[in-house]
């Protein structure tokens, strides 16, 4: 019988090549529904190729332009109410942004397996999540390459036998420049991704290392280890994804050409393992893997993170809020590159920290710090 699949965030890069490893394994998978958020003319087309019996956008949709039956959500919360509706095998969180964390609660309620590929609902929901995930009884599979590497490896050996996880970074388009040299980068610039095609905000987090900051909290969440048993490592050609080291030494690291297709497939299809459409990885001498530890004091959004895993509570949440409100200037050309990182820093140090326990409070956080961050810019200013 076929697995069910519900695609929440369908249009952006994750849910465009989730939809390649659906038609590829099309006589494995159902597409059950599809979501959203503006670019309606993609879903149509993937509507009309999939033939899903739901689809959700916040903006209008055109019912004669979807099969004949499908049903529509439209609105701010399409995603949700989608979630809520559809009993799926697995749904796939691929939603970018805070704004995912009330879909992913909604799909734990059916107790299935999700595979998330957002780690922002876990970055500032971490607690919540995990209450859900006991109550319902879900499984929670990890997406990103870094966490479902991580995943992999720890297949290997007892939890207590694990000496530390090791994230490893791409260091992104400006791993070899000086803080000096990064004070006027282009837009441009901070978009070219040396190795991934990714969204235009994971993209510029790249460039910032805020997206490993909040993989290092992320993967707290999704594993349950402290800031102390988490380590991050530059590793400019993204073919070891991340490893675990146990205590005996043993390292055991994940590879493969960097496509998120395999991540993705392996969540869908887990715990079986099957053909992809991923180029084969060919070990070659000539290019030698490199590895350069991540200095804290020269990578701020590094530090900024763990320092916010370490307080908990809201922070991350906060850490997380200012960083999509800086990101959001920075598109704008409101602030600078570096400016990023001294938005979400004034945020964390302006907002008193208290107990990430509802999600009332957590939004209550969101909104603050990127209040905070147009408080800080309107002073600088």
């Amino acid at each position: 019988m076929k697995k069910k699949v519900l695609l929440l965030g369908s249009t952006g890069s994750i849910g465009t090549q989730t939809v390649d490893v659906l038609n590829l394994h099309a006589d494995r998978f159902e597409t059950l529904g599809l979501s959203c958020r503006r670019d309606t003319e993609t879903l149509y087309a993937q509507a009309a190729a999939l033939k899903p019996r739901f689809v959700a956008s916040e903006a209008p949709l055109e019912i004669e332009r979807l099969p004949k039956g499908t049903e529509i959500f439209t609105g701010a919360d399409a995603a949700q109410r989608l979630a809520e509706a559809c009993d799926a095998d697995v749904t796939v969180l691929a939603i970018s942004g805070y704004a995912a964390l009330k879909p992913l609660l909604a799909a734990i309620r059916h107790g299935k397996r999700i595979a998330i590929a957002n780690k922002e609902s876990l970055v500032c929901g971490g607690a919540l999540v995990d209450a859900a995930l006991k109550t319902y009884g879900a499984e929670l599979l990890p997406i990103d390459s870094e966490q479902s590497a991580i995943f992999q490896c720890l297949q290997n050996g007892r939890r207590e036998e694990v000496r530390r996880l090791i994230l490893t970074a791409s260091g992104g388009p400006f791993f070899r420049k000086t803080r000096e040299e990064l004070k006027d980068v282009s837009l441009g610039d901070a978009l070219n991704h040396p190795t991934w095609r990714m969204g235009k905000k994971i993209t510029l987090d790249s460039a910032t290392l805020m997206n490993k900051g909040l993989e290092i909290i992320e993967a707290s969440r999704l594993f349950h280890f402290d800031a102390d048993h988490i380590s991050v490592l530059i590793h400019p050609q993204s073919t070891v994804h991340s490893m675990v080291e146990y205590v005996d030494g043993t390292v055991m690291a994940n590879m493969s050409k960097p496509d998120m297709r395999l991540p993705i497939q392996y969540a869908l299809t887990y715990p079986e393992r099957t053909e992809s459409p991923c180029e084969a990885l060919k070990l070659d001498l000539s290019h030698p893997l490199e590895f350069y530890p991540a200095d804290p004091e020269r990578f701020h959004a590094i530090r900024m993170a763990y320092d916010a895993l370490r307080a908990d509570g809201i922070l991350p949440t906060v850490f997380n809020g200012a960083n999509e409100r800086a990101a959001e200037l920075y598109f704008d050309g409101r602030i600078k590159f570096l400016d990023i990182e001294d938005c979400v820093d004034a945020a964390l140090n302006a907002i008193e920290n208290r107990p990430a326990d509802s999600i009332e409070t957590i939004a209550a956080a969101d909104a603050a710090a990127r209040y905070a961050v147009d408080r800080f810019i309107g002073k600088k200013q």
